[in-house]
């Protein structure tokens, strides 16, 4: 038995090593081709900048939303792929509707605020109250005795997104267990110029709903500031933010068939729904334009890899899921044989590489595909990776990719009024669009699948 063990340890590792020389060897002149096309000229970031200039702020339930998806359609079609079709999905609808924050004491003045996404609105006068500020939602726990009546601030500073993140989907709660008549979170960002950040939020069915949004760092500071030299901040917060009836969206899908194995698919892509500020750029249009422009790229060097490649543009990304949900579920998706999923929703700037959730098994593979990215910087390749669109079919053991980016301005921007296409670099978008085809390509070429 344990010459068995050791024969099926040397032979995997000759397979591994043979699968990274064939790799370097097969790939390299089809992926520097790729690379010197997708960074030719600007038409990708035109592209993006049409779409975000003509549908911006693609809420779900949105006009913009579905004019968008029309639109993007139409264009498709143009490219010629071998199938360009929808798929729909059943949407909330969240309407924001009118909204101000303003300090009324100790002085007089209207701050910048959004109210975070499925809040309920304010009473229709409104609400005035002390403002009580923690630090962080455990502080707020400790001292839930001191809330009632008040409106809560949680004025916590940015570590990290996944670290901070959490007071956006708990403040309304907590601050409701203890009779707080608002919560209000200092916003989810790195960096500020009087900028709110929105975000999905949630409620208890336990406790009381009560409204909630996000305000600039600086006023967080200054009323946390303002509170701890001993003044009293009372605050008036005004929402008419509710729930309409379910809205019917639709995920695109785009194809290029295989040429041996057409049952086989590798899926990219990014959600083509926004918040309903800014224009949603960098979250998500950039994900979606650099996969469509990547299969385009395909299309008109007339490659034609063994597997079929699919574009996905998913629908509520924001605040449901239910593209990825409905993709994931629907009868055609399950009788399919999905052998990788990659997605791009962390901004396109300057592309870094991949992240990888899989079998680590996969690695040395993937690490020698990553080099085939090096002449643009591309070439990284960790474990841990993947995303919230190809969640669900990486529950089922797909291996997922998330396309990494150089993210360091990302939370500046992110969801708030100032995701706009002027943030963008069109070089930067090219490098995202070289490693999309690169990485969609091999994974489709290449003789055996990864190791689910």
């Amino acid at each position: 038995m344990k010459f068995y063990l050791v024969l099926l340890l040397f032979l995997s590792t000759v397979s591994i090593s043979l699968a990274q020389h064939s790799i370097n060897k097969d790939y390299y002149d089809i992926s520097q081709t790729l690379i010197a096309e997708s960074l030719k000229d600007s038409s990708v970031f035109e592209r993006l900048t049409e779409l975000v200039d003509r549908f911006p702020a693609r809420i779900s339930g949105s006009e913009n939303l579905e004019k968008a998806i029309d639109w993007i359609v139409v264009e498709m079609k143009k490219d010629g792929f071998d199938a360009v079709y929808t798929q729909p999905v059943l949407v909330p609808k969240w309407v924001r509707g009118n909204e101000y924050c303003e300090i009324t004491s100790p002085v007089s003045k209207k701050i910048p605020m959004l109210g975070l996404g499925g809040s309920v609105a304010t009473p229709k006068k409104g609400i005035s109250a002390d403002v009580i500020v923690f630090k962080t939602i455990t502080e707020l726990k400790e001292n839930i005795g001191l809330v009632k009546g008040k409106i809560v601030l949680i004025n916590q500073e940015f570590e990290s997104y996944g670290k901070t993140v959490s007071i956006r989907s708990q403040s309304a709660i907590e601050a409701a267990k203890g009779g707080a008549k608002a919560a209000l979170i200092r916003s989810v960002a790195s960096f500020s110029m009087q900028t709110p950040h929105t975000g999905t939020m949630r409620y208890d069915d336990t406790v009381e709903k009560i409204p909630t949004a996000a305000i600039s760092t600086e006023d967080a500071a200054w009323i946390d500031r303002t509170i701890q030299r001993g003044r009293k901040v009372t605050l008036k917060l005004y929402m008419e933010a509710h729930f309409e009836k379910e809205s019917l969206s639709r995920n695109i899908v785009a194809e290029l068939k295989g040429s041996e194995k057409p049952d086989e698919i590798v899926v990219m892509g990014g959600h083509i729904d926004s918040w309903d500020v800014g224009q949603g750029a960098m979250d998500d249009a950039g994900g979606c334009v650099v996969s469509w422009e990547a299969l385009k790229l395909l299309k008109k060097l007339n490659i034609k890899p063994k597997r079929t490649i699919r574009a996905v543009f998913w629908t509520n990304e924001e605040n449901g899921l239910c593209g990825a949900q409905a993709y994931g579920d629907s009868a055609k998706v399950a009788s399919e044989n999905h052998v990788a999923a990659i997605e791009s929703d962390a901004g396109v700037f300057r592309a870094k590489g991949f992240g990888f959730g899989g079998k680590e098994v996969n690695l040395p593979v993937l690490k020698e595909l990553a080099k085939l990215l090096a002449s643009i910087q591309a070439d990284g390749m960790t474990m841990g990776g993947g995303g919230a669109d190809i969640g669900p079919l990486m529950s089922e053991g797909v291996p997922g990719f998330g396309l990494n980016v150089n993210g360091e301005k990302y939370f500046w921007y992110h969801h708030t009024e100032a995701d706009t296409i002027d943030k963008l670099d069109p070089y930067e978008v090219n490098t995202c669009v070289a490693a999309m085809s690169v990485l969609s390509y091999v994974l489709a070429e290449m003789p055996h699948n990864l190791i689910k």
